[in-house]
């Protein structure tokens, strides 16, 4: 691979530098959840579509979705540390800026990974009993990893992408959501915005050398990573719909239920998936390296989520 602009690196640098935050210190500060309040605003949980919920019940199915947001997160994030981690090794004799910003977004996934897993406990504390996640985080892991390093580096972008679209969703005037989770998502979108600078740079150029075939077997794994990631979440969806309506009690009918089970399902296609395939610097990158038959490939992968 070519040799990289520098310049980028040592400005994500700096930024990581003055941004820097800790777990305790400036996120959880011996603070719990409340519970009088949403994690997850309406635009994330899609809440606002379950009018026959009272006030409590949309609370508590946000509440849910919280938890599975926390677990959801650390699952993710432990694959794109192990990436990073990898791609790293290809500037250690090369540009050691490149290499310095790489070894700071791996700490600081590394530090998210244990934020969520510290927000899971205080979750279980708090919540009835009964939750389930049901994906196995290493072979998560284990599956995403086997495929091309193009397709890896794609799916990673787009996560982190979509943490700034969750950001602002948590900052609306009405969202009115939990303090702690407001400030989850601002701590996590401060570094995680420039970590989708890596991402873009690290992916234009594992991109820069790649064949038509190349790419265009990049794009097909890509696409096994959208359907596997979409397998999960139909799996939590269902999960998540069995704990919230064991803890709803007998109130609701079967039409009821399936529809709390399509708006879990349909609000976590939007969080983990659509959120950052539709941001338009997303869409942009993807013109710039694709053709327009693999492009039109692309276009309908994502499942219609926020319809």
């Amino acid at each position: 691979m070519k040799a990289v602009n520098t310049s980028p690196y040592a400005r994500c640098i700096a930024t990581s530098r003055r941004i820097r935050w800790e777990i305790d210190a400036d996120v959880i500060r011996g603070r719990d959840f409340d519970y009088t309040r949403s994690f997850l605003p309406d635009g994330l949980s899609l809440g606002d579509r379950l009018g026959f919920l009272d006030a409590d019940a949309r609370r508590f199915f946000s509440q849910v979705q919280g938890r599975t947001y926390a677990n959801m997160f650390a699952l993710v994030e432990r694959f794109i540390g192990a990436k990073i981690v990898e791609i790293t090794r290809e500037h250690a004799t090369g540009d050691q800026v490149a290499m310095e910003a790489l070894v700071r977004f791996t700490d600081e996934e590394l530090k998210h990974q244990e934020l969520f897993r510290r927000l899971d406990a205080l979750a279980a504390s708090g919540m009835p009993p009964g939750y389930r996640f049901v994906p196995e985080p290493n072979a998560v892991a284990s599956f995403v990893l086997g495929k091309c390093t193009w397709a890896v580096l794609a799916l990673t972008c787009d996560i982190e992408l979509f943490t700034q679209a969750h950001y602002r969703a948590s900052i609306a005037s009405n969202s009115g959501i939990c303090p702690l989770w407001r400030d989850v998502f601002l701590f996590h979108w401060k570094e995680e915005s420039q970590h989708a600078i890596l991402d873009e740079l690290e992916w234009r150029r594992a991109d820069a050398p790649l064949t038509e075939a190349e790419r265009d077997q990049g794009v097909t794994e890509l696409l096994e990573l959208v359907a596997g990631i979409d397998g999960l979440l139909q799996a939590q969806a269902a999960a998540d719909t069995e704990y919230f309506v064991a803890q709803a009690g007998p109130a609701l009918t079967a039409e009821q239920v399936s529809e709390v089970g399509a708006t879990f399902l349909a609000a976590y296609r939007w969080q983990y998936i659509e959120s950052g395939v539709s941001d338009p610097r997303f869409q942009e990158i993807l013109a710039g390296m694709l053709a327009p038959a693999q492009l039109a490939r692309l276009g309908g992968a994502a499942p219609a989520a926020a319809a």
